[in-house]
């Protein structure tokens, strides 16, 4: 075997990897067959097997999207690169001990993007930290946008989470030539990502790929009705002058797809019976008329531990790099809580007693927050803990970044490079950076790291379970603290 290079034979062909620090990297190994034309719209198929050695030494294309800026703050290490072309996208990265050991943890990382962007490809989901301590660390691509999203008669829904569902099939067929233990999965997701791993709790079809759950800042009440995504296929039909169906959009350029995509942003989601979970910040999620927490509340997914959390200010993300953080007023806070809640007025009323010194900015973010991430993660939590024989267990993310003058704070994605030790990625620092100036605390990202670690070994990151009764939730800050029924106030006025 080549000393830079180890060769890993998997079920459709063998792959070169790369060799670094005492760890080897496989990066675009292809785990279903590229999307194209009416494949796009269909469930994923098997890769065809090839001959002799692919290189698994260089990133590979992605899923098509356009490119996400978030105003003044610098998300490349998060959005990674934007649009790499390329048909063969359906592909996971490994990382893997060099020694090689046999029967590892395996944990298979699901990114974020609102549905709409993200990639393998961003700095921030490097796996190499978890190689180095005794983990096979699995990320993937999964389709995008109009493709992987947009509920269309003749198409099955959910295209993105079947893509996920298919590298978790080949996990299981493959990952014990890398090293890993294809009985000791955790599938872990951030955002969209996240709310598409309480989606793939809730398939039955997933049952028994994988034995554990993370779910960070994602919502188990995050899925659109059919109603409501019939409303975004109407408006993406009209912009693309084709008819709601599956065959018309098989025709259509990916180029033109994801320009389409791009515009949809603004449709009014609310229905006489159903919010908007996504309070208008993306047109594309899970489709589902039950959502994920009901299913889970239905005893779906008990066989599996959850770990569940959310970060302090979620909604910072969405309102200080816009610069509309400072400048939130009364009624901004209103509009954001009747965005989300049937009674506004009381919803704001808890909040304000919740907080009393907390400025408009803060009270609009946390209600944000709530709506987007806190209430559906949760619904999760609760359903898991009781109806579950496995553990459940919650965190809040609570160390604040001086990013942006002190305005990102605990914002969402927050806890993403502590999670994967990726602390020192350059641009995550200055002006634009998610981290801002200065450091973070030295050990955080080494005890998150470790926390996340341990609950894929044993399924108990170290602290007590969450139950219905108590809430039991480690709030992670430079020191550690448990505590029971955080925001127990504002929890109840949404119930």
């Amino acid at each position: 075997m080549n000393h830079h290079h180890p060769v890993v034979t998997t079920a459709r062909g063998a792959v070169r990897g790369i060799r670094q620090d005492g760890t080897a990297a496989f990066l675009d190994i292809p785990y279903a067959a590229p999307p194209l034309g009416a494949g796009r719209f269909a469930p994923p198929r098997p890769h065809a097997p090839w001959d002799g050695v692919r290189d698994a030494t260089r990133p590979g294309p992605s899923a098509p999207q356009s490119e996400r800026r978030l105003g003044s703050v610098d998300m490349s290490p998060y959005f990674g690169p934007g649009w790499s072309r390329g048909d063969d996208y359906l592909t996971v990265n490994v990382w893997t001990p060099e020694a090689g050991s046999g029967g590892l943890p395996v944990m298979v990382f699901v990114h974020g993007g609102g549905s709409v962007a993200g990639s393998t490809r961003s700095p921030m989901y490097d796996g190499s930290a978890f190689a180095r301590d005794g983990v096979v660390l699995v990320t993937l691509n999964y389709r995008l946008g109009i493709a992987g999203f947009l509920d269309l008669p003749g198409a099955p829904a959910n295209r993105g989470l079947l893509d996920v569902v298919a590298a978790l099939r080949w996990v299981r067929e493959n990952i014990a030539a890398f090293g890993g233990d294809p009985h000791r999965v955790t599938l872990f997701g951030q955002s969209a990502g996240a709310t598409v791993v309480g989606g793939v709790l809730a398939t039955p079809g997933a049952a028994g790929l994988f034995r554990r759950a993370i779910v960070q800042s994602g919502s188990g009440l995050g899925a659109f009705t059919t109603e409501q995504a019939a409303r975004v296929t109407g408006a993406a039909a009209e912009a693309l002058g084709v008819a709601p169906q599956a065959g018309a959009f098989a025709e259509i350029p990916d180029e033109r797809l994801v320009e389409a995509a791009a515009g949809l942003a603004g449709i009014d989601l609310r229905t006489r019976t159903h919010r908007d979970p996504l309070i208008g910040l993306s047109p594309f999620s899970l489709v589902l008329d039950t959502q994920p927490a009901a299913s889970v509340a239905a005893g779906l997914g008990a066989d599996v531990d959850l770990l569940v959390g959310t970060t302090t200010e979620e909604g910072n993300l969405y309102l200080a790099p816009a610069g509309r953080y400072a400048t939130s007023r009364a009624e901004d806070v209103d509009a954001a809580a009747a965005q989300s809640h049937p009674d506004p007025a009381r919803l704001v009323e808890t909040y304000r007693k919740a907080r009393p010194d907390a400025s408009f900015g803060e009270l609009r973010s946390a209600v944000m927050g709530d709506a987007l991430f806190g209430v559906g993660s949760r619904a999760l939590a609760d359903a898991h803990a009781a109806h579950s024989a496995s553990a459940t267990h919650a965190y809040e993310f609570a160390w604040r970044s001086q990013g942006l003058d002190g305005q990102l704070g605990a914002t969402h994605t927050m806890e993403l490079p502590f999670v994967f030790d990726r602390t020192r990625l350059p641009e995550l620092y200055g002006p634009a950076g998610l981290l801002g100036p200065g450091e973070p605390p030295a050990d955080l990202a080494t005890r998150t790291h470790a926390a996340w670690i341990r609950f894929a070994r044993t399924g108990d990151p170290g602290w007590d379970p969450y139950d219905t009764g108590r809430r039991a939730t480690m709030r992670i800050d430079t020191e550690w603290t448990q505590i029971d029924d955080p925001h127990g106030q504002e929890r109840r006025a949404w119930s």
